[in-house]
């Protein structure tokens, strides 16, 4: 074996890891991806020979491209960051599998991560590196380019923030009962059973990207939640689990995907709400094809 298989073959085993911290830094899989193979390029043309500790230095390495990446994409995006919906991960409605379970971690809502689309970019990564992965401060500090006092300000500012963040009920089984009252409700169009299991404070997210401008908005209020909840009924919905919360696969007549929906549910109601309705976006994920039921 060469340096560079050898070299090669720690990296790998650290991709994972160095996936699921961009990912909760970007909010993006293709992004995540992409600062994942920058990491490899930069390690692969450094002298890594005093590195003790590898998957360290590819954290810090990953969080200096994503915080780049995150300042790069404040200065080209036109909508509005709470239109935003980051890239949803969709599985089973049985359970998620192991690798997405690695990306997700705790509790990695589309709820939550909307919340941490509205940080600062070094504020979110100071936040993500310690709260999330435990990195210590004087090692956040060179790649925000702050003291570690500083760095430690960033990551406190943000996790105010994040606790803001609704935490979805731990009883999974709880949620999809919740879950289905709505998806049925909505189907059959029934505006007080809607009513019935929606938070008074509830909020949705919607972005339909460039294609569908009029599916970027953001809706407050029950009554108004559930007005528009309505408009889905003429959609089939396939079942399924979005960033570990119930939600599911909202398909058009011939059986392509409409949206991707995730309820978030707190205390018993919906308190969330995220539609991905962005075809450019939905036709690169893998969400398959069925007829009308």
């Amino acid at each position: 074996m060469t340096d560079q298989d050898w070299l090669a073959e720690r990296f790998e085993s650290q991709r994972t890891h160095l996936r699921a911290v961009a990912y909760r830094m970007l909010g993006s899989l293709s992004e995540a991806d992409d600062a994942v193979q920058e990491a490899w390029i930069r390690l692969s043309r450094t002298d890594t020979s005093d590195v003790e500790n590898l998957r360290a230095w590819l954290t810090t390495v990953v969080g200096r491209v994503c915080l780049n990446m995150l300042r790069s994409r404040r200065t080209r995006r036109e909508a509005p960051l709470e239109t935003h919906v980051a890239d949803p991960i969709v599985t089973s409605e049985v359970g998620v599998d192991p690798e997405h379970e690695a990306l997700l971690g705790d509790s990695l809502g589309l709820a939550l991560l909307a919340v941490l689309d509205t940080l600062a970019p070094p504020e979110r990564v100071a936040f993500v590196l310690h709260d999330v992965f435990g990195v210590p401060f004087d090692e956040i500090a060179p790649i925000v380019r702050r003291s570690s006092a500083a760095a430690r300000q960033l990551a406190s500012r943000g996790r105010r923030r994040v606790r803001g963040a609704p935490v979805p009920d731990a009883n999974l089984d709880v949620q999809w009962a919740v879950a289905d009252a709505f998806l049925a409700a909505s189907r059959d169009g029934d505006f007080e059973r809607l009513l019935a299991v929606l938070d008074p404070d509830v909020v949705v997210r919607s972005d339909g990207g460039v294609a569908r401008p009029e599916l970027v908005s953001v809706v407050h209020g029950a009554e108004a939640v559930a007005t528009q909840a309505m408009l889905f009924r003429r959609f089939d919905a396939t079942r399924a689990l979005v960033n570990g919360v119930p939600g599911g696969i909202a398909r058009n007549p011939d059986g392509s995907p409409f949206a991707v929906v995730a309820l978030t549910v707190v205390g018993g109601l919906i308190r969330s709400i995220d539609v991905l309705a962005d075809p450019e976006r939905l036709a690169q994920m893998d969400l398959g094809h069925s007829g009308p039921s």
